[in-house]
């Protein structure tokens, strides 16, 4: 028999993960204090996580597993309890992670996050290594040493820092306001800034207006507090704007793409200074090394093409692809359960990977796959999106019946556009006016492989005026 005392607890979110669990311990041969919930019946779980802590922290157990519906709860409930390192985990590496360098002894599950056989792999995990190192041990016993710190002692700290932070020499001062001087000269980058708080995934729209055309204007509102604009030309743009490049999400899916392509595409996008490269997961490590140090962020796709992936993988690929490099990611939703009425798997399937990518600071884009739905469908697959609070809906893989078109790319604007999402069209543009259409209708990504041709038209026209 194992000789680790383990203490399980859940709400009822949890409940039938915890029961999996439970089945999993006790054939390891682990000695199992099962503290509830009994049942799927509704409870607050800060009942049931407490319960689980007070066990580790009088003795009675060694390790503490607790479930809810997402983890985060039930963490922030261990900790309260006195000598508790509760950690919310996801995969294995944070498992490990955990126990090896923060001596946790309290694991928290996601049930709406992750499956069964992963949640069980989590737990051998977690279960199996140990903090050895002193230098963990030390860091460790710090964390332990919060517990008998009173408010006073944290009040007493703080206004000692603030009297420290205050001391600046007028030197100092003369530099930091040469700084901040030189960075309100400076053009505000136009990719990859997102702000979650705010929900909204620019600010300045990707189809680019400049906003440095009038930086008083820019300085007087910043003079007032504003820290974040939003520019837009509107959904009756007759022309694409300028800066088309920071438009485009430069595209190669292809399921025969070599590495010498991905090495092309890389250094077409640094050429031409697209938003970003489109690539799959496998080539994500490789196109990072390649854009290294460029303004070109690395897309990947996550549930690629169908979408009928679970949920759990969907959130396990998004996380693989962000420590592989990935900075924006796009997912398919699962097209079957939409169509099958289940819009709460769908929901949870898209929040998962969001979820994922607030975490590693990546931007979500969702891909509805419209050629595939009706419009009540559509109109149920773009809420959904905002719901989860994805920073995209996106029209299409590019391998269904067809890609974007005028009008689903309208109705997206008229439902996310006007709540701060971006709109991302993508299949079948091929050529600048395509793109001009899909901009009117209010697209503000495009997804093509014909970025150069679409680039190419545009300079001559540009040109020939």
């Amino acid at each position: 028999m194992n000789n680790k005392r383990i203490a399980l607890g859940c709400d009822h979110g949890g409940y039938d993960l915890k029961i999996s669990i439970k089945g999993h311990l006790i054939g390891k041969g682990f000695d199992v204090t099962d503290l509830g919930t009994d049942s799927k019946d509704s409870v607050d779980y800060p009942e049931f996580a407490k319960k689980v802590a007070m066990h580790i922290s009088e003795g009675k157990a060694d390790i503490g597993i607790i479930v809810d519906g997402a983890g985060i709860g039930s963490s922030m409930v261990a900790n309260k309890i006195k000598g508790i390192r509760a950690a919310l985990c996801y995969d294995i590496s944070s498992a490990k992670n955990a126990r090896v360098h923060n001596n946790a002894n309290v694991l928290t599950l996601g049930a709406g996050l992750i499956g069964a056989p992963l949640a069980n792999q989590i737990v051998d995990t977690f279960l199996k290594h140990e903090c050895t190192a002193d230098r963990h041990l030390r860091r460790g016993g710090m964390i332990d040493g919060l517990d008998n710190t009173s408010a006073k002692e944290h009040s007493h700290y703080s206004k000692e820092k603030e009297k420290a932070s205050m001391n600046i020499s007028t030197e100092d001062l003369t530099k930091i306001a040469g700084k901040v001087k030189e960075l309100m000269n400076t053009k505000i980058p136009m990719n990859h800034v997102h702000d979650d708080a705010h929900e909204s995934s620019e600010m300045v729209c990707r189809c680019g207006i400049h906003i440095e055309r009038k930086p008083e204007t820019l300085r007087q509102f910043m003079d007032f507090g504003v820290s974040r604009i939003g520019v837009h030309n509107g959904t009756n743009c007759e022309n694409v704007p300028s800066d088309i490049a920071k438009c485009i999400d430069h595209t190669i899916l292809k399921p025969d793409a070599t590495e010498e392509d991905i090495k092309r595409i890389c250094a077409e996008a640094k050429e031409y200074h697209f938003a970003s490269v489109c690539i799959s997961p496998s080539y994500v490590k490789l196109a990072a090394e390649e854009l290294k140090g460029t303004d070109v962020d690395v897309c990947t796709v996550v549930g690629f093409p169908s979408g009928a992936h679970r949920s759990e993988i969907k959130a396990m690929e998004t996380r693989q692809a962000i420590r592989d490099g990935a900075t924006e990611i796009d997912m398919v939703i699962n097209v079957g359960a939409l169509k099958s009425g289940n819009d709460d798997l769908v929901y949870r399937d898209i929040r998962g990977v969001r979820e994922a990518c607030v975490d590693g600071s990546a931007i979500c884009k969702v891909i509805i796959e419209a050629a595939y739905l009706t419009d009540d469908e559509k109109v149920r697959a773009i809420q959904l999106t905002k719901k989860a609070r994805a920073h995209y809906v996106k029209t299409s893989t590019g391998f269904g019946p067809h890609g974007a078109t005028v009008e689903d790319v309208s109705l997206m604007n008229q439902i996310a556009g006007h709540a701060g999402m971006g709109i991302k069209a993508a299949g079948g543009i091929k050529s600048l006016d395509d793109m001009k259409e899909m901009v009117a209708a209010g697209a503000t990504r495009i997804g093509a492989s014909a970025g150069i041709k679409i680039i190419r038209e545009a300079k001559s026209v540009t040109m020939s005026n």
